[in-house]
Formats: structure tokens, sequence, C-alpha cells
């Protein structure tokens, strides 16, 4: 019997008054004692939400229910227990960062890249008229990316647009694009096209849904995600581990943050070394007098707060208030 489950969703699709949406909507999943993240901006929802079979289901309904979000397609998990401990709805400019001074230059729903569903991907990837290309940051490839897929040395998105300059020798190719639930790819592929790549395609439903559907063949590793379970299984037909401890340099899967708060560094550390260093990535921030505690787990918590609609609109107001 399926003790929780966790729902992992976007909608590319405008929101008036998103501000005040994300604070009531934050109110509606504690009502239903939803627990996990939700970014919410004026293009639409991106989010992680985990709770009891039957509250996950009322969520989806009203996501469904309203007019705005009904080509939502959510990617579910059945897990023991609930993949947060808070529940956060925050309202950002972009629900996944661009990078671009001006966020408007691309709109997933007007241009974006061709999508594939998992079987077609798996049938087209290794074709010699074709890249695969991880849209990823540096913490979420290291632990598990596609066989001889193409990695980009970012620590962020919003570093995307600068890297498609040394994309520039593919531009006679297919580009195949992916990432874990295929919200970076709606705008990835978008910044392509722009920057004149012509043949742009995304792994429909990311890397999750690719393990569901087509078995995760080729995927190689685990798959990040931003929860408390922070890596997951993907590929059951045939499986490989890449990511090696950084700190000895063991083949491990296992990814943690760093203990030391101002650090918080992702990166891969086996268990022993977890236990040595107490869930560091070093010695010098073993030392930080604000260490956390480290259960064996690497994943810290962070303290909700509440949505401050009065401050938000004043910073939106000034970043696009006219210069004279």
């Amino acid at each position: 019997m399926t003790k929780y489950q966790t729902l992992l969703y976007y909608c590319y699709s405008p929101i008036e008054n998103a501000e005040q949406f994300a604070s009531d909507h934050l109110e509606f999943c504690k009502s239903l004692h939803l627990v996990g993240r939700i970014i919410v901006a004026d293009e639409g929802l991106n989010g992680t939400v985990s709770g009891s079979p039957e509250a996950c289901k009322a969520y989806m309904d009203a996501i469904y229910a309203d007019g705005r979000f009904n080509h939502t397609e959510f990617k579910i998990d059945d897990v023991d227990e609930p993949s947060f401990i808070k529940m956060h709805c925050r309202y950002k400019p972009e629900i996944v960062h661009s990078g671009l001074r001006d966020p408007k230059e691309i709109d997933p729903n007007q241009q974006t890249g061709i999508h594939l569903e998992p079987q077609d991907f798996m049938e087209m990837k290794d074709r010699e008229d074709v890249v695969v290309l991880d849209v990823r940051s540096n913490y979420e490839h290291n632990v598990g990316k596609f066989k001889n897929a193409i990695t980009l040395d970012i620590e962020n998105f919003r570093e995307f647009p600068e890297k498609i300059k040394e994309l520039e020798q593919y531009k006679g190719k297919k580009i195949l694009t992916y990432c874990t639930g295929g919200i970076k790819c709606e705008k990835a592929s978008a910044l392509l096209l722009k920057e004149g790549f012509e043949d742009v395609y995304q792994l429909h439903g990311g890397i999750i849904k690719y393990g569901k559907e087509a078995g995760g063949k080729d995927f190689e590793g685990k798959c990040y995600v931003f929860d408390n379970r922070v890596t997951v299984e993907v590929n059951s037909t045939n499986p490989v581990v890449i990511s090696t401890c950084k700190n000895c340099g063991t083949t491990t899967p296992k990814m943690i943050n760093c203990a030391n708060p101002t650090c918080n560094e992702h990166f891969t550390q086996c268990d022993a070394c977890g236990e040595k260093l107490d869930g560091c990535c070093s010695e010098a921030c073993m030392e930080s007098p604000n260490k956390r505690e480290y259960d064996g787990t690497g994943y810290y918590v962070k303290i909700p707060q509440p949505v401050n609609i009065e401050k938000i609109s004043k910073r939106k107001h000034k970043n696009f208030a006219p210069k004279i």
C-alpha cells in the first residue's frame, strides 16, 4: 500500500497577481498537509510537493480545475515518507532563472524545441547526426548523466546563455536537450533556437519520465532531485555508477550538502569520509562554528519564510521602472 507520493511538475502559463497567488497557494497546500517547494512567477509554476495519496490527488485535481494549468503533467513517485519536512511557496521573477537581462526575450509558450517522448529520445540519441546536451548544473550531471552526453561547466542554469557560444561546432547537428523534469529544457531549447540552432529537441518529461517509460537505458548514475531524497534511481536496464567521492576517490552514488552552511557545496561523498569529516567537504569546513549536525543524509531543511508581498512588489516595480 502506498504510504506517500511525491509530485514533480511545472507549467508555463501567465499568472496575474502572482505574488498574491503564491501567498494563497501556500495556505492551500498547508490545508492539504502537503510539504514541498513551489516557485511561483508571472510566467507559471514550478514545484515538487509530497503528501498522502489523497492529498496529492486533491492537489492535482485543483491544479487541473484551474484553466490556466490544465496542461500540467505530473511525474508521480511512490515514497515511504514525505520528501520534504516543510512547505515552501515563494514568488520569484522566473520559475527557472534564464540568466537573461530581459527574460521576455524568450517565451516557451511561443517557441521551444520539439518535444520527444522517452522512446523517441532513446531511438534518436545515438545517431551520428545527433548531439545529446545536458543543460543541468555541475553537481547534477556529476552524479548522473546520459552516456556520451555533452555537459557544461555551470553552477546554475542562469549561466547557460553564456555557454551557448561553446556549442557553435554543433550547429549542423540535431541537438537533444534534457534535464530532470523538462522545465529547464523549455528555456534552453528556446535560447538555442534564438541563437540560430535549427534542429533542437527536448526530452519531454525529462530524466524522471525517461526512467519510468523507457527503463532509463544509458542513463549512467543517479538523478539529482531537489528534495530530501537527494538522488533517485533511473536506470533499470543497464545501470552503472559514475560518481566518485570528492575526498578519497572511491566510487559512490551518494550526494550530500556540506554540513557547513556557509559552504553548502553539493558533492559526492562515501559513507566512510562522511563519518570521518562529519558531513563536511573538508577539514576546514568542520571548524565552522555554524556547522550543522550530520545525520548521514546530508540534507538540511531551510527555515520557511512567509511571502512578503509588499517587499516583492516594491522590488519588482523598482527593477522594471523606466530609466531616465
